[in-house]
């Protein structure tokens, strides 16, 4: 649920497309932790094409992650954006489906949304036919039920602009986030 709610006003931050939607969302948020994972070993990595042209590295320091698994079925949803102030500005939310705890997984199905923070430019490929996981590894953290979650993937189709017109092809992406079981169960 910590994720859901963190998404839910990060989307809207990014819907409402102003400059000043960004400093209410961050009034109201905790503060960002300074890494991903507090063994110091969390990234993102990924190739875009299209409507946006980069190569993310994004290294622990400085990127904040989460993770929980999905509510109603067999799977976690992961984020990853960085700190305020980096460039590019974007926001990564992957679903994975057919995960569960403590599983390893080859050829699970990925959902991926990406959002300009700041903008209403929202892309997301509306289902997790596009994308897909090679490799997952989960690994048990100190904590009961959390996990540093490793993947490898790619999507073979592009993700769609929500509203308005362009795609983003993601051909490759590679993360180590962490996702936190417990917190569906805490949410009940």
């Amino acid at each position: 649920m910590i994720l859901c709610r963190s998404l839910l006003g990060l989307t809207a931050a990014c819907l409402a497309g102003s400059p000043s939607a960004a400093p209410a969302l961050a009034a109201t948020a905790p503060a960002p932790a300074p890494g991903c994972l507090p063994s110091g070993d969390g990234y993102l990595r990924a190739h875009l094409a299209g409507a946006i042209l980069a190569d993310i590295d994004w290294p622990n320091s400085g990127t904040v992650c989460e993770g929980e698994s999905k509510p109603d079925a067999a799977g976690v949803r992961l984020s990853f954006r960085r700190m305020r102030g980096s460039h590019p500005n974007l926001a990564f939310v992957f679903g994975l489906s057919g995960v569960r705890e403590g599983q390893a997984v080859q050829g699970a199905g990925a959902n991926l949304t990406i959002m300009v923070q700041g903008t209403s430019r929202i892309y997301g490929t509306l289902g997790d036919t596009r994308c897909t996981v090679d490799r997952l590894t989960q690994r048990p953290l100190a904590s009961p039920h959390v996990y540093r979650v490793e993947v490898r993937g790619f999507c073979t189709q592009p993700a769609h602009a929500v509203r308005g017109e362009g795609d983003v092809l993601v051909s490759r992406f590679d993360f180590a986030g962490q996702v936190n079981y417990a917190l569906d169960d805490e949410a009940k």
